[in-house]
């Protein structure tokens, strides 16, 4: 599956079928044009393709003009900000992905949604967790008035938190069990806050972090009667 680039806006691509064909067009036109979507762009098909001959599909795909000329500068709006931005690191990484966003009155919510994100997430959330930190100073530059900015990648946040949830649950059974302090591994900022507000309810165990980054933990520590 590819694309070639005939100029900024008009790329032809190939593929299995026609929907491949139109994704690889769409990728093209991304690397000069990062942010856009499929109905940015008019289709021409070119050759159906047939499986049976081994013939790939073609499609000609033309971005509308306004579209092209915007995209090459940063909306005004933040959470436009934050979505192109994303759209080029997919790019960037040659991920097969659409980026998702919704907001409300405290936080914009990003969603990279796609097949093997993994590169995107990177070891613990590290990668993430930096994109995220680089997404909130894109969408707010310039701007008094800020909210949260969570990124997401096909449900990583979920998945990581409820890891969290499980290694605080056996921290504090080890702590009551052995009546000593319990060290986590390595946490982000963001990761210790979670697990601080996950235990601050329990009265038998209290919860502080240790050590200097990138290498600091949190610390479970039972609680003794009087």
């Amino acid at each position: 599956m590819e694309g070639d680039a005939e100029d900024g806006a008009r790329v032809e691509g190939e593929g299995a079928t026609l929907g491949e064909a139109k994704w690889s067009v769409i990728k093209a036109l991304e690397r000069e044009h990062p942010g856009i979507n499929a109905d940015d762009v008019s289709f021409e098909v070119l050759d159906e393709g047939d499986e049976t001959e081994g013939r790939p599909a073609r499609v000609r795909g033309e971005l509308d003009p306004m579209r092209a000329e915007a995209s090459t500068e940063l909306p005004d709006e933040p959470a436009e900000r934050v979505r192109v931005f994303l759209a080029r690191v997919v790019v960037a990484l040659d991920l097969r992905a659409s980026v998702d966003i919704e907001e409300d009155d405290e936080e914009i919510r990003a969603t990279v949604n796609g097949d093997e994100l993994g590169l995107m997430i990177g070891k613990h959330g590290s990668t993430i967790d930096a994109l995220q930190h680089l997404a909130v100073r894109i969408a707010f530059r310039g701007l008094s008035e800020r909210k949260s900015v969570v990124v997401d990648a096909a449900g990583y946040r979920e998945r990581r938190e409820g890891v969290l949830r499980r290694s605080a649950d056996r921290a504090v059974a080890e702590a009551l069990d052995f009546g000593r302090a319990v060290e986590l591994e390595p946490m982000s900022a963001a990761e210790r806050r979670i697990v601080h507000t996950y235990l601050r309810d329990r009265t038998d165990v209290q919860t502080h972090s240790e050590g200097d980054e990138p290498d600091r933990r949190l610390v479970v520590t039972p609680v003794r009667g009087d």
